[in-house]
């Protein structure tokens, strides 16, 4: 059965037709709501990267305003992205097409935490340097922890790094023995500069230090006496330089040079001297290890002595017995000494 509008009372037609039209006009209502929020929305955005957009315009280095605005919903700083293609343009490194600084490298190593404006520093640097570092390899080193920036400063300007290093040890110097015994205090510098291709996983200057002041040990405890050294310091420097100390480091070293040599104590005198002492107090155990041994002797003997008179008394005491045995018995002229000692 067809519906039809005649099927209705006039009143629930009337009823429909406002409900139907309510419905409209709210949803009318809602819906230039949206449009008004929206392009709100879009204005404010148009507005606050506005002065970003015109910036980059006038720079030479542009950057699309929808570009911008999609970066704010991306949660990327759109400050740090123009101002790192500004400085990109000015400085001359291509900022589009292949191997170039694009937006969208900026916008990744800005996402994964990096530092955008550090980069592209390094990179102008770098570029001015002539040295071969391109974003890629500057994001990576600046992602793994590392300044990017000094390491490719101290490339173009070595650095000189003390030997020992008051910020690691409380010590001032080293100290070496020579051959002779004779007690050197030696100060070192270390002139290195950054290895960009063993940045990433190199050693640090701990390492450097440590293995520079071992160098200078084991090259001072070669020495026969202390005035080789004293004489050639030098020696000490190229002895050390040829360890190749600087591999799998993030350094190059230049030179080491030996900035300071005082003269400490006797360490071979003072050693014999303790092993003089040790040996005279084993000596003195010794003997009075055969002292006492001796006393212990002397003691026994007399007791033994003690002993012997005890029985030399023992016998004295059988003569008189005996003797009178003798008289009684009438054989005084028959006497047998070895009687007195029978029993």
């Amino acid at each position: 059965m067809a519906f039809s509008p005649q099927g209705l009372g006039s009143t629930s037609w009337v009823l429909v037709a406002d409900l139907f039209g309510d419905l409209l006009g709210w949803g009318f209502v809602l819906l230039v709501g949206f449009i008004f929020v929206v392009a709100f929305a879009v204005f404010a955005a148009l507005i606050s990267v506005g002065k970003l957009w015109f910036q980059a315009l006038m720079s030479g280095a542009r950057v699309g305003l929808i570009d911008l605005v999609a970066m704010r919903f991306r949660k990327v700083s759109p400050a740090q992205i123009v101002k790192a293609r500004i400085m990109s343009h000015q400085a001359g490194i291509e900022i589009t097409g292949e191997g170039g600084v694009r937006t969208q490298h900026l916008e990744a190593h800005y996402l994964a935490g990096g530092n955008v404006e550090r980069v592209i520093q390094a990179i102008i640097a770098a570029e001015r340097a002539n040295l071969d570092l391109d974003f890629d390899r500057a994001a990576a080193i600046d992602l793994a922890g590392r300044n990017v920036l000094e390491a490719v400063t101290t490339s173009v300007y070595p650095r000189v790094i003390e030997c020992p290093d008051a910020s690691f040890t409380e010590k001032t110097n080293l100290s070496a023995i020579s051959k002779d015994g004779i007690e050197l205090r030696v100060r070192a510098r270390v002139t290195v500069r950054t290895n960009l291709d063993q940045l990433i996983g190199g050693a640090t200057e701990e390492t450097i230090i440590a293995r520079v002041g071992e160098g200078i040990i084991t090259s001072i405890g070669s020495a026969e006496t202390y005035l080789e050294v004293m004489e050639k310091p030098d020696l000490i420097s190229k002895a050390v330089l040829d360890r190749a100390l600087d591999s799998n480091t993030a350094f190059e070293i230049v030179s080491i040079d030996i900035a300071d040599i005082d003269i400490g104590d006797n360490i071979g005198a003072r050693l014999q001297a303790d092993q003089a002492d040790a040996d005279t107090r084993v000596a003195q155990a010794l003997a009075e290890k055969r002292r006492a041994e001796a006393v212990a002797t002397e003691q026994e003997n007399r007791a033994k002595v003690v002993a012997n008179k005890a029985l030399l008394v023992d016998a004295e005491a059988l003569v008189p017995a005996a003797m009178a045995q003798a008289f009684s018995d009438g054989n005084l002229g028959e006497f047998d000494h070895s009687d007195m000692f029978d029993d």
